[in-house]
């Protein structure tokens, strides 16, 4: 299966979750084993062969691809999870929403320091949350390999973000518009 027939299964909807959003509703593909089976193929390719120590999956969308793509790479997940669901001692990182501020929390000891972690969500629009993700992993001792998402949406400048901050981003497709 190639990246274009991965882009055909991921719905479009408009006008959601307010008028002028074209959201990319990535749950098709997730429901497709063989689209689903190539999309995390397809994130794991790039990083195949290097030394990544875990991957870090982004809530809640992130798991879903994080999880195979840690199977596929031999090495272990790690959740980043929204304030307060995670059970241990934790470190946040607030990021900037289009109205308002969010955080997101890992674990303490989630990355042990100089390992090298790869980032995963399925979709990267302005880049706040994984922005906050890379200083995350950072701050805890970790190494980013890179980040890699299953939809980018380029006119909201994310993954120019990233790449301006050192991390070597990636996506399987991109849709012009928001």
């Amino acid at each position: 299966m190639l990246v274009d027939d991965v882009k055909r299964l991921i719905r479009t909807i408009p006008d959601y979750p307010k008028p002028g959003i074209m959201f990319r509703d990535v749950t098709t593909l997730m429901r497709d084993a063989a689209g689903f089976k190539a999309a995390v193929s397809a994130l794991a390719a790039p990083f195949a062969g290097q030394r990544i120590d875990a991957v870090a999956g982004i809530e809640a969308r992130g798991f879903i691809f994080g999880g195979p793509v840690a199977e596929q790479l031999g090495c272990g997940f790690v959740p980043i999870r929204k304030k307060g669901k995670l059970p241990w001692t934790t470190i946040g990182q607030q990021y900037t929403l289009e109205y308002g501020v969010d955080t997101i929390e890992v674990h303490l000891d989630a990355v042990r320091t100089g390992e090298r972690v790869l980032i995963i969500d399925d979709l990267i629009a302005t880049g706040g949350t994984a922005e906050a993700a890379v200083k995350l992993i950072t701050r805890i001792g970790g190494i980013i390999a890179g980040a890699s998402f299953v939809v980018d949406l380029p006119e909201l400048g994310g993954m120019k973000l990233l790449k301006s901050l050192g991390v070597d981003a990636r996506a399987l497709v991109a849709y012009d518009g928001h």
